[in-house]
């Protein structure tokens, strides 16, 4: 059976971006930039980015491209023989369950208050009230289990049609909206009156809040921001690179789905921080920043239905092309590893996604009281994604492609070096053997230590 691919670059460049771009961008990165001195933290993500982000996705896109296989049967294309390098892909395929457990519920939370400025569900409702919209969803197990099905569903459907038809023909149109949009917010956002102090607080370093919050925080933050804000780890971008064709060097497509991402990124702060100096709501907020301070915002301001609206109509946008593009990964794995249709693998997916996701659903209301040192069932899951498996995961692909007890440096550097673009020089090597795998252990003994 022939292998689907893109049937443009632009496409595999957006769809890619697309499954980078998610809740990391557009809701973590803000409140992280807000909690940790603004200007500093933003100037030292970008260098850790290319630093760690840049080097890992191309060794996840060039086990994709050398193999044309999904993550289990690719590393088992690749590896030594006798070795057992594909244990890690089994344990990304699980990552990957995992991560669609609490993911879809988040982007149908996003879905919702969408629908909720939409239809003018906040029209008339005070800014202090504000707060208590989210706390009503959050108890609502009908309406929570409706939008993040509706997610499920959608999603699925996307990838039913496969790469051409489906992800790269959607993903296309809704990147370019997502684009779109985040132009139209910015330019709305540097109108409001507290755009000047906003840019300053995010854009110009100052060293001295940096040592208010203190460096190693900030340092901490700004690393494990620029690594986790990929989705490296877990295979979700192995897939892709399994569908690209050879004509463009690894580096040069994986600088652009970096810097596509970063774009929406910084965007997504610029949107939000003159609005939060506008009317006087802390940039250091929290988790709760776009749930329940932005909207107090756009209750005072000037046509905030209509801003609210677009605001989470880019918000679904964001989170839903991470959902279809982990969602393809799955339905491929299945196909590859159980010799099933794409309809079946579709099927049998979308039926488990829906009873998988039901635990962090519930766990804000009716499961509530479930809790494992502390943390809910939606931070659980998080825990197991977002601070073991996508670290570890890393540091297995570092090791595989540098050492030859792996896959080896030659082979990874001469994939990764195919077509036309920006090349790594060979004595990148030292740098991937010996600093990349000591820069990811501080970004998974660091997370460790903020979580237990």
């Amino acid at each position: 059976m022939e292998r689907d691919s893109f049937k443009s670059r632009l496409g595999f460049i957006l769809v890619s971006a697309g499954c980078a771009i998610g809740i990391g961008n557009v809701w973590k990165f803000p409140y992280v930039a807000g909690q940790n001195g603004g200007g500093v933290f933003v100037l030292l993500y970008l260098i850790f980015l290319a630093l760690m982000g840049v080097p890992v996705l191309t060794m996840e896109l060039a086990i994709g491209r050398s193999s044309r296989r999904s993550i289990v049967p690719a590393y088992k294309s690749l590896e030594p023989k006798g070795s057992k390098w594909y244990f890690h892909g089994t344990a990304s395929v699980i990552g990957c369950y995992i991560l669609m457990m609490y993911y879809t519920s988040v982007a149908g939370w996003m879905l919702d208050y969408f629908v909720k400025f939409l239809s003018g569900k906040f029209d008339g409702v005070s800014a202090d009230a504000s707060a208590e919209v989210f706390s009503a969803m959050c108890s609502n197990p009908a309406e929570l289990i409706l939008f993040t099905a509706i997610t499920i569903i959608a999603g699925f459907a996307v990838c039913l049609g496969g790469i051409k038809n489906g992800i790269e023909k959607v993903s296309k149109y809704m990147m370019l909206s997502l684009l779109a949009l985040i132009g139209i917010l910015g330019v709305n956002s540097l109108t409001l009156s507290g755009a000047g102090d906003g840019l300053r607080f995010y854009l110009m370093p100052d060293f001295g809040r940096a040592a208010d919050v203190g460096w190693g925080n900030v340092i901490s933050a700004a690393m494990s921001q620029a690594f986790f804000t990929l989705s490296i780890g877990i295979a979700s971008m192995e897939i892709f690179g399994s569908y690209m064709s050879k004509d463009n060097t690894l580096v040069s497509e994986s600088v652009r789905i970096c810097g596509l991402d970063t774009f929406v990124a910084l965007m997504s702060g610029l949107i939000i921080f003159p609005a939060c100096f506008t009317f006087n709501v802390s940039p250091g907020e929290g988790p709760e920043l776009i749930f329940v301070a932005l909207p107090k915002i756009f209750i005072n301001m000037p046509g905030g239905r209509v801003w609210g609206t677009l605001f989470f109509l880019f918000m679904s946008f964001a989170s839903f092309s991470t959902v279809i593009a982990v969602f393809e990964n799955l339905i491929s794995s299945t196909i590859e590893n159980f010799k099933l249709t794409r309809a079946k693998s579709v099927i049998i997916n979308c039926v488990f996604m829906l009873a998988a996701s039901l635990p962090c659903v519930l766990g804000f209301n009716l499961l509530s009281g479930v809790s494992l040192g502390g943390k809910g069932i939606l931070d659980m899951e998080d825990f197991v994604v977002s601070y073991l498996l996508l670290p570890l995961g890393s540091l297995v692909y570092v090791m595989f492609c540098s050492y030859k007890f792996g896959w080896g440096f030659d082979n990874y550097i001469a994939e990764v070096n195919t077509g036309k673009g920006l090349r790594f020089r060979n004595g990148i090597k030292y740098y991937f053997r010996y600093a990349l795998p000591v820069l990811i252990l501080i970004v998974f003994i660091s997370g460790l230590i903020s979580q237990l």
